[in-house]
């Protein structure tokens, strides 16, 4: 009888125990995120799970099977405004699993991943709803136009196109990124700042601003660079705040790419943490739609070595233009291998704007008329090369080919500490005279970029004005400087 009393009880252990597992996962809450082109809904689970997504019509609806799940959260507190859900419900099916039904207005293509638990966020399910737009002829397609493509560039009455400028803002949606003082989310301040700066570029003649994210959603790494290549963009720049454990740090600090290492721990640590940004802000398998993403890699690689060149002297040209508004924590253009900045044929640029985590920064990054001075000195920055080096065919290379034509417009520029936000000064064109020069006797170590940065000026002006066939020189040598 004992023998068959201790069976018993471990047949009852067992059978509870399965009715225990039966169970395997919660889920814990529902977030929802509205993009340009799609509705994200995020669901938070305490462990792994097995689903089904299945698509309905008549009505539109979606069924999500969640298997061996339980629904621990709410539904009720979801945001629906401005999406194609028109409500969501929930339901047990089979004891065990878990059915969850989406009312639709419309149709949208569906797609589904998931995402492991990390150091910021539990295991998640990510259902992305693309909206379908419907021809005149009546076909239907994916409605897969980016948050850009409203402003693309455009051409002029004299057919020169503008030089266009991708503004990406770091993070957003699930992503936070850093949480600075007074709780300070960076991904707040680094739309605003972008915002302010595609302002400013979009009032300059011959200038085209378009943002890759103008709202709080998330867009993947590699997503932000095909955005900047389809939009043949001339210069991408994305905008971050720092954070540090050292609370005393602080200052903004220009990157650039790097395929060969990062220029100092600081910028690997930093390349590093800002390389798992997919994890936290939610990019799936599902999201590569056929792309061969080894070969990729390799054409990006192949078209980098030039826009790297680029992109330090830019960079350099901003931190002479940052050095009038803000502290610099770098005075040179720090590199390191940022998955963002790997866009071939465009030079790209990522800018920590400050650190998030110091009070005085922080109280800067905060501060709409801050990020004005801040915006200002950027463009400044930007059009100082451009108007250097302008691509061909466009409205500001064409204008410095007729720099000595009276009718030729006026420079645009925007002057952060005398002219109020906004208003661009106009530059009355005269007939250029012949520049100054200036000497410079070339000292043990300098390199002709660390030249043409120190003195303003482009790598192309000082090899044309000293007849340089290459870029070595040798201490000693004495270079003629245009004045800049």
């Amino acid at each position: 009888m004992m023998k068959i009393g201790n069976l018993a009880l471990l047949w009852i252990c067992a059978l509870c125990s399965c009715m225990q597992s039966a169970i395997a996962a919660k889920v814990l809450g529902v977030r929802s995120y509205r993009a340009p082109e799609y509705t994200r809904l995020v669901f938070d689970l305490d462990a792994p799970l097995q689903y089904q997504l299945e698509s309905r019509t008549d009505p539109h609806r979606l069924i999500l099977n969640l298997k061996h799940a339980a629904l621990s959260g709410h539904l009720d507190s979801l945001t629906l405004n401005n999406t194609p859900i028109t409500g969501i419900s929930s339901k047990k099916e089979n004891e065990n699993d878990l059915l969850i039904e989406m009312a639709l207005h419309s149709t949208v293509e569906p797609r589904s991943f998931t995402l492991a638990k990390n150091e910021q966020y539990s295991d998640r399910l990510v259902i992305d709803l693309y909206d379908i737009v419907v021809k005149p002829n009546g076909t239907a397609e994916t409605d897969y136009i980016d948050p850009i493509s409203a402003i693309s560039a455009s051409l002029d009455k004299s057919g020169k196109r503008d030089i266009v400028v991708a503004v990406s803002a770091g993070h957003g949606g699930d992503d936070p990124g850093a949480i600075g003082v007074k709780q300070l989310q960076e991904k707040q301040v680094t739309l605003a700042i972008a915002r302010e700066v595609a302002a400013l570029i979009g009032k300059l003649p011959g200038y085209k601003a378009v943002m890759i994210r103008d709202g709080d959603y998330y867009v993947g790494l590699r997503q932000k660079v095909n955005m900047a290549h389809d939009q043949h963009a001339d210069l991408f720049i994305e905008f971050h705040a720092d954070a540090a454990d050292n609370k005393s740090a602080k200052g903004a600090t220009i990157y650039a790419l790097s395929s060969r290492g990062a220029t100092s721990e600081q910028a690997r640590l930093l390349a590093d943490k800002e390389n798992r940004a997919d994890l936290i802000g939610g990019v799936g398998a599902g999201n590569l739609k056929d792309k061969d993403e080894g070969l990729v890699s390799v054409l990006l690689d192949f078209g980098m070595t030039a826009s790297v060149g680029d992109s330090l002297e830019i960079g350099q040209k901003l931190v002479n233009s940052l050095d009038t508004v803000t502290h610099l924590r770098r005075r040179n253009v720090e590199q390191a291998a940022f998955v963002v900045l790997k866009s071939a044929n465009i030079p790209s640029l990522l800018v920590e704007s400050g650190y998030i985590t110091n009070a005085a920064d922080a109280e800067n990054l905060d501060s709409p008329a801050w990020r004005k001075k801040f915006a200002a000195a950027m463009v400044n920055g930007i059009t100082a090369w451009f108007d250097d080096r302008p691509p061909r065919g466009t409205l500001i290379a064409w204008q410095k080919d007729h720099e000595n034509d009276q009718s030729r417009p006026g420079t645009n520029s925007v002057k952060s500490n005398s002219v109020p936000h906004g208003q661009l000064s106009k530059i009355p064109v005269k007939t250029i005279a012949k520049p100054a020069f200036k000497q410079h006797k070339i000292a043990r170590g300098e390199t002709l970029s660390n030249i043409a940065s120190m003195y303003a000026v482009s790598l192309e002006i000082i090899r044309s004005t000293n007849q340089l066939k290459s870029d070595n020189i040798r201490p000693g040598q004495v270079l003629k400087i245009p004045a800049s």
